[in-house]
């Protein structure tokens, strides 16, 4: 049993005033690795020239039917990922450069044509400006799990407020984002270019990793310990180990099997009806 499913969890509950000095600290702090980390940020964007080899991709639904959730958030959240999706499609990560969504991304503001949608706080489903890029991030997290690249910065989501409905994925492989602090990195530490592909219709979300050269290597991401544990203060966490196995292309030989992270999160539902 992974030791972070026998650690205590209980709900965490701060003063506003406590939140808005918190957020400006840690959003200052960002700023400054930035600036001061000697990282090597990926900024070149291409979107007319696809690089010729598809690494991985993967596509999410825009709309989905949410108890007590507004429509209308949702139908915003499509133009807030159009909004930022422009900002990092045809990006290429060139070797030893690093890829930060919201330094990409920037700030999602109503200047810029953001809208309200919808943002979870503490667990609780409410409107914000630029909600719903999460899911942008989500799908970049997924398909990088299906590449060499590596994921050097990922915060896992600490609620669970919806029931499985049509899941395809594990629960747990998704990454959050909360501008600026809270941010999904990934670098590029193979000898080649990688290339970020991100475009929207009507109803779905695509993404792809392109690349310069074939895949040598095929990956299967699966779950393990998954466990519904009944907590002392009367709620429910949701815990789970998501694993990859990594092939070798040309002789299909398991080449390693590791872990990739440790979920825990408090499920905002009740786990035992159906």
């Amino acid at each position: 049993m992974n030791q972070l499913f026998s650690q205590p969890i209980v709900p965490k509950h701060r003063s506003r005033l406590r939140l808005a000095l918190g957020g400006a600290f840690f959003t200052g702090r960002r700023y400054l690795e930035w600036l001061l980390s000697g990282k090597r940020y990926a900024s070149l964007i291409d979107a007319e020239r696809l690089l010729p080899y598809k690494a991985a991709c993967h596509q999410t639904p825009l709309l989905r039917q949410l108890r007590q959730v507004d429509m209308q958030l949702q139908y915003n959240k499509i133009t807030n990922l159009r909004l930022a999706a422009s900002r990092i499609n045809g990006l290429i990560l060139r070797p030893k450069e690093t890829f930060s969504f919201w330094r990409l991304v920037g700030k999602p503001t109503r200047r810029k044509g953001y809208l309200d949608g919808m943002v979870l706080n503490n667990g609780q489903i409410c409107s914000g400006t630029g909600g719903g890029l999460c899911q942008l991030s989500n799908l970049i997290y997924w398909m990088t799990l299906f590449t060499p690249l590596t994921v050097t910065e990922r915060w896992r989501h600490n609620y669970d407020v919806f029931p499985d409905s049509n899941r395809t994925q594990p629960f747990g492989s998704g990454a959050t984002v909360v501008f600026n602090y809270v941010d999904l990195q990934i670098t590029n530490h193979t000898p080649y270019n990688f290339q970020l592909h991100i475009t929207l219709d009507d109803y779905n979300l695509y993404g792809e990793w392109r690349s310069s050269q074939p895949p040598e290597t095929r990956y299967e991401v699966y779950e393990r310990e998954h466990l519904i544990k009944a907590e002392w203060w009367g709620g429910y966490t949701r815990n789970n180990v998501i694993c990859r196995r990594t092939y070798d292309r040309s002789s299909n030989q398991m080449i390693r099997d590791e872990i990739i992270c440790a979920n825990r999160a408090i499920i905002m539902y009740e786990p035992m009806i159906t």
